[in-house]
């Protein structure tokens, strides 16, 4: 097997390492890494990597992920007022079991959406999935019974959530390779605006308001953002022969395998996160105003994050760039978030810093799936690999408060996790300057 030489990272292009149906001959490693080339799809297709209809298949992919993760970064706000108002009766661990389902549908529904994508294209399915999630908000705003909330928020709307979101994502490897880091991280932004906006209006609107209205205005919101996606985002590889059934074979793969397993600690502490911050918040004492402003504050870094790990990503690697965005995750978590208890002005230095964290890795894990895998194939790659993933974002329903101590742990497994990704991706030949 050929070695790699190490260099200046900059002198290399994004890597992508051998698909496993390809025998593994000497130096085609070597060669990948170089020229950037992933297994076939250089040699099928060629990549625009820009121009006007490419950027505004990432600006429909924007619109539709900041009112789908967007809403759902906001998804602490709602469990609060759902916990003071139409479901005092219950516990909050109980209540947060309808925002666990709604993550996990819409994740885990990927595993179908995925190859449907591959073999049919974007503009059913995101015309379909926009439909049912605009009705499902409509008819949020007269829930009143917690099944009502179970039913409409956590099954018809995480559901539908996960033809958006999946269909979304995937399509904007159909326009970029070399630049995909930032193209992904733009569309990703999406959700932190989405993060920032929703709660800076519906506070307001939770004053002045009823709850029936609020949801009113959000479902009029997303109507819109969901229009300007489907008038934009545009299918451009034919479509797969074969595709659109569930294949497990990915998983034969030990660098996806790897990434998988890391993203699924990840997000088990993400979505943890954005839904915990406001009631921990609270438990510690600090005041409404205080976890609203801190929702929106985690999703200005957040949004800086995504911008920033795209184009860091794309010049030295994007599991490289992953690897130390979880390590500075884990510093802020340990450094910071650990002591904040009752201290008002850590809690507002941790909420960029780990926002930032969270969003750069958060946008590079797709696109560190991608980089294993075919362009026509990426739909089923991400759609199995998230499907995995939503059962660890379904299990972070929880309010102990030596949670945070605990994310830390899980943490460092998803590092160790990307680190073996990193290490299968060079063939267990461990090179410490080389762009993966």
């Amino acid at each position: 097997m050929g070695t790699i030489a190490e260099g200046d990272s900059s002198s290399h292009s994004a890597s992508t390492p051998i698909h496993p149906d390809q025998q593994r001959e000497p130096g085609i490693l070597l060669h990948q890494l170089e020229t950037g080339t992933t297994s076939r799809s250089r040699a099928d297709y060629s990549f625009p990597e820009g121009g006007l209809q490419a950027w505004l298949v990432v600006a429909g992919s924007f619109s539709i992920i900041a009112g789908t993760f967007g809403l759902i970064s906001s998804v602490g706000l709602f469990q609060s007022y759902w916990q003071e108002h139409q479901l005092s009766a219950y516990t909050s661990r109980d209540v947060g079991w309808i925002a666990s389902v709604n993550v996990f549908l819409n994740l885990f529904l990927g595993v179908q959406v995925g190859p449907l994508f591959d073999r049919y294209g974007p503009r059913g399915l995101i015309a379909a999935g926009s439909v049912v999630y605009v009705v499902s908000l409509v008819l949020l705003a007269q829930c009143k019974l917690y099944w009502h909330f179970m039913l409409v928020y956590g099954v018809v709307s995480g559901s539908s959530s996960a033809f958006l979101t999946t269909t979304a994502l995937a399509v904007v490897a159909h326009w970029f390779e070399r630049k995909r880091g930032v193209a992904s991280g733009i569309a990703f932004v999406g959700s932190s605006i989405g993060g920032i906006a929703f709660p800076l209006i519906l506070k307001p609107v939770f004053e002045r308001l009823s709850w029936a209205w609020a949801m009113r205005l959000v479902s009029l919101i997303v109507l819109v953002l969901l229009i300007i996606g489907n008038m934009c985002v545009r299918a451009r590889l034919p479509p797969r022969k074969g595709g659109g059934t569930i294949n497990l074979k990915c998983f034969l793969d030990a660098r996806f395998s790897w990434c998988t397993i890391g993203i699924s600690c990840f997000e088990f502490v993400l979505f943890g996160a954005l839904a915990l911050l406001p009631t921990w918040g609270l438990g510690q004492g600090f005041s409404n105003q205080t976890t609203f402003n801190i929702i929106a504050i985690y999703n200005a870094g957040s949004a800086l994050g995504r911008s920033f790990s795209g184009y860091m990503s794309d010049r030295y690697g994007r599991f490289n760039t992953m690897i130390l965005t979880l390590i500075w995750s884990l510093i802020i978590a340990f450094a910071i978030w650990l002591p904040v208890r009752t201290h008002i002005v850590l809690f507002y230095i941790f909420a960029p810093l780990f926002g930032f964290g969270s969003g750069s890795i958060i946008s590079m894990a797709p696109v560190c799936i991608g980089q294993l895998c075919k362009a026509d194939e990426y739909g089923q790659f991400y759609g199995t690999s998230y499907s995995v993933v939503s059962f660890a974002a379904a299990l972070t329903n929880d309010r102990g408060q030596g949670f945070v101590a605990f994310f830390g742990g899980i943490l460092i497994l998803s590092l160790a996790s990307f680190l073996m990704a990193r290490w299968a991706c060079l063939e267990y030949r461990w090179q410490w300057i080389v762009k993966v």
